[in-house]
């Protein structure tokens, strides 16, 4: 079987689009012909080598997507042909299966990690799968890879924010938008069933599009840190005191350090999500941490895909969780070089790859 696939071939160039052969199954490896995969930041970083030295060029990318399961190696039980899957980068159960190598016409390779996705079909570690319902829609399923279990994660695994507590999510990407869908479901079911008021939730970023979306998604109050400075809004609007969290999710340092400074003293937790460049770092003021304030990074929202990627499904299908309006375009692979571009430029909401789907696959999806 042959692919189609997006290959990163050098730093900073655009994606080439090339016919793969798709390599025999090894243990614990599954083929999965992909429906839909997100666009993720940490890929740009990759295309713009700001993640340090590429020693794996060329290389296929992309890190979570929807799809159908075709084929399973050896020894794979958590997956089998016709299942539909969430492919994620975040390891769950299952076989941790090597990389792969796909096979160019003139008999080079182009490398693959465990999880690849800007691909018609790939080869992917049992354990970066996760099965889903057949009502659950794999277009929205594909946010269920990265985006929503990070930012959600971040909220309900790290924080473990409870309801009535303030938080403040600097950059409206793919992570602070999940993040606020979170905070904002954790206390709409608690006024619910409690009669607890709503809380703080503040959205910061730059573009008065983004934070139209994340008022759309449950900011009770939206920054635009180009015209008002957040520290001063955020203080005014906690009488002083600060948020009880900070989710810092737009890869900037000095945003980075403002969100720090944003908490609260005696506990309030700032929790970095973004990514710097490597070897820039960020300065606090360590008395800040004397009075109480805390900082944290995160992996991957300290998400268990077994666990929580099910528990996001189910929420999408009883209404609970709206993530529809997250996805502002879709786009074919064969332009998936335009679509980076417009997240580069910062456009709000996720652009999704649609790979033109079969027979197999149509079904209600």
């Amino acid at each position: 079987m042959n692919t189609t696939a997006a290959v990163l071939v050098a730093i900073n160039r655009p994606l080439q689009i090339e016919e793969l052969k798709v390599p025999p199954l090894k243990k614990g490896q599954v083929l999965v012909e992909i429906a839909y995969s997100g666009i993720c930041h940490s890929q740009l970083n990759e295309i713009h080598g700001l993640k340090g030295e590429d020693k794996f060029l060329p290389h296929t990318l992309g890190h979570e997507g929807s799809g159908i399961v075709i084929e399973t190696g050896s020894d794979v039980t958590k997956v089998k042909p016709g299942d539909p899957v969430v492919l994620t980068w975040i390891k769950g159960r299952g076989y941790d299966a090597p990389s792969t190598q796909y096979v160019r016409s003139n008999g080079t390779f182009v490398n693959s990690g465990a999880i690849s996705t800007f691909m018609t079909h790939a080869v992917i570690s049992e354990n970066r799968l996760v099965t889903l319902s057949k009502t659950m829609p794999l277009k929205e399923a594909a946010l269920l890879g990265c985006a929503i279990p990070t930012g959600a994660g971040i909220v309900i695994n790290s924080a473990r924010m409870q309801p009535g507590q303030s938080v403040a999510i600097f950059g409206m990407g793919g992570i602070g938008l999940s993040a606020l869908l979170m905070a904002g479901h954790i206390n709409r079911e608690a006024y619910e069933r409690q009669n607890i008021n709503d809380a703080i939730i503040a959205a910061i970023d730059v573009s008065d599009d983004k934070l139209s979306l994340a008022r759309q998604m449950g900011a009770t109050h939206t920054i635009n840190a180009e015209i008002q400075n957040p520290l001063d809004a955020l203080m005014a609007m906690t009488a002083g005191q600060g948020v009880h969290y900070a989710i810092e999710a737009a890869g900037q340092r000095a945003v980075m350090e403002q969100a720090f400074r944003s908490v609260r003293d005696k506990g309030g937790l700032c929790i970095l999500a973004g990514n710097l460049p490597q070897g820039e770092t960020i300065s606090i003021d360590p008395f800040n941490l004397i009075k109480g304030k805390r900082i944290a990074g995160t992996w991957g929202g300290e998400t268990d895909p077994d666990r929580d990627i099910p528990f996001y499904e189910e929420s999408f299908l009883a209404h609970r969780m709206d993530f529809r309006p997250f996805i502002h375009s879709t786009s074919t692979l064969h332009r998936i070089n335009n679509a980076i571009h417009k997240m580069e430029t910062g456009q709000a909401g996720r652009c999704l790859i649609e790979m033109k789907p079969t027979q197999s696959n149509e079904l209600n999806y």
